[in-house]
This record gives structure tokens, C-alpha cells and sequence, in this order.
């Protein structure tokens, strides 16, 4: 006699499928999974076009055009790179001017009030402004990143800095630490759990805003130019595999940081 139910799998048998670790993911890639059905029979029952919705299977394809015409790897290489160098650039200026605020009150109360009126103003306000200093190509690009990371990593900085106890500051002062000591003993190591998440954060903003400079500023290499490519002709395939590959880039980019962030932290803790 076959062991198999006739009333399906038991739950001896599903086990595996529904243990703390497996169940996130399952119930993760179902929603994906029926989508992904929806959309072929909406394309399979012609209910739209396929210049409207191309179906799944002709995103594969193009896809695989795509990484075999050597264009993939040069977009996506160039928008990693715009996003890194940008991140690199702004959290480094970034992590000086919140250390700056949260050190001294003299340039909290100068730069301070200046740096929260700057924050009100929304990051795409300022592409004219960057477009006309750096101009439109990879130079204004960068600009446009490495503000998107400037803000983040100041506010955890600063905050992070204002948020050390005052016993701490206490026994630098009986120690008599000089502001070298006191920046590597005292303020980085406490502030850092608020420096990690405002450089996770930063990496975020700058991924968004290198989409951003690559649709806006002048038409170079990188994903978001294939965006632009796929709209001037009305190629949807192109434009579909390019958000798909934006965001399981920008899901790699995030998972990243958190990583890094979780073993910054651990490495303090020890």
C-alpha cells in the first residue's frame, strides 16, 4: 500500500516547511509567487497587450540579451559604482560635521539651526542647483549621492554624540583627557551604535538618489539610463528588467548594511 495520503501531505510531512527558521521565507514568496501567476494569465488570456505588459517569460529573455551583449554588466558596474563612491564621499563628511555638533556647543549653536533648515529642503529641490554648479555629467551625479548621505550620518552622529552620559564625560575629565583621547575613548565607541545606523541609513538614501541622478542628470551608463533608454522607445521589457534589477540590488544594498551594521555592533560589544 502506497504511504502516500490521499488527502494530501501530513503535517508530519510539512513539518520542515513550517519550522521558525523555513516558515518566513515560504509565507515570504507566496504573495510573489501568485502575482507572478497573475501576470502570466493576464498575459497568456490576452486581457492586455504584451507592448503594455510584456509577459514573464519575454522578461527572461530579454534579460538574457542583455547580460549576453556585455550592456548589463557595464550599467550595473557603473551604478555600483556611482553609489559607493557617493556613499564614501557624503558619510565621511557626513560622520566629521555630526562628530563637530556633538563635540562642541560653540558649533551647535552656529551650524546647527543653518544644517536643520538645510534638512527641509527636499534632496530632488536641489538637482538644478547641483546641475548648475558640477554640470549634468558624473560629477553632478556624485554631488547628488554624496548629499542624499551627508544628512542620515550628521543626525545619528550629532544625536548619538549629545546622548553620552554625563558619567562618561565626568571621568574624562578626572582623567584629564585631552579631545584626541576623549574623540577615540569616549565619543566614537559610545556613539557608534548611532554612527552604524546612520551609515545604513545613508547607504539606502544614496542607492535611491543614484536612480535618481541617473534619470535626471544627463544620459551615461547605469540602470537608471536604460530606464530612460526603454521609455524614448517604448521598450517595456527593457524598462521592466531594469526595475527588477534596482530593486533586488537595492534589497542586496539594504540586507548589506544591516549586516554590517549587526557586526560593527557585535565587534563593539566584545
Amino acid at each position: 500500500m502506497s504511504d502516500v495520503s490521499l488527502y494530501g501531505p501530513t503535517r508530519e510531512e510539512l513539518r520542515p516547511l513550517l519550522s521558525p527558521r523555513v516558515r518566513p521565507i515560504v509565507l515570504g514568496a507566496l504573495l510573489p509567487f501568485a502575482l507572478l501567476l497573475g501576470w502570466q494569465a493576464l498575459v497568456t488570456k490576452h486581457w492586455l497587450p504584451d507592448y503594455i505588459l510584456p509577459s514573464p517569460r519575454d522578461l527572461v529573455l530579454r534579460f538574457q540579451l542583455e547580460v549576453n551583449g556585455g550592456r548589463f554588466w557595464l550599467d550595473v558596474g557603473t551604478s555600483l559604482s556611482r553609489v559607493l563612491c557617493g556613499f564614501a564621499i557624503g558619510s565621511a563628511i557626513g560622520l566629521v560635521f555630526g562628530l563637530l555638533l556633538g563635540l562642541s556647543r560653540l558649533a551647535e549653536l552656529l551650524f546647527g539651526p543653518l544644517f536643520l533648515a538645510y534638512r527641509q529642503v527636499a534632496l530632488f529641490a536641489w538637482v538644478p542647483l547641483l546641475s548648475m554648479w558640477f554640470g549634468g555629467g558624473e560629477s553632478g551625479k556624485l554631488a547628488f549621492i554624496s548629499l542624499s548621505a551627508f544628512a542620515p550620518v550628521v543626525v545619528n552622529t550629532w544625536r548619538a554624540n549629545r546622548a553620552i552620559p554625563e558619567k562618561l564625560r565626568e571621568l574624562a575629565d578626572v582623567l584629564t583627557f585631552g579631545r584626541l583621547d576623549y574623540l577615540r575613548f569616549i565619543a566614537l565607541p559610545g556613539a557608534l551604535p548611532g554612527i552604524a545606523t546612520g551609515l545604513r541609513t545613508a547607504l539606502i538614501y544614496a542607492w535611491i538618489a543614484t536612480v535618481g541622478a541617473e534619470l535626471f542628470f544627463d544620459i551615461a551608463p547605469g540602470l537608471g539610463g536604460r530606464l530612460n533608454e526603454g521609455r524614448d522607445k517604448f521598450e517595456v521589457d527593457l524598462m521592466l528588467v531594469a526595475l527588477l534589477l534596482l530593486a533586488v540590488l537595492g534589497l542586496v544594498c539594504s540586507r548589506g548594511a544591516a549586516f554590517a551594521e549587526a557586526r560593527l555592533l557585535r565587534w563593539r560589544g566584545r
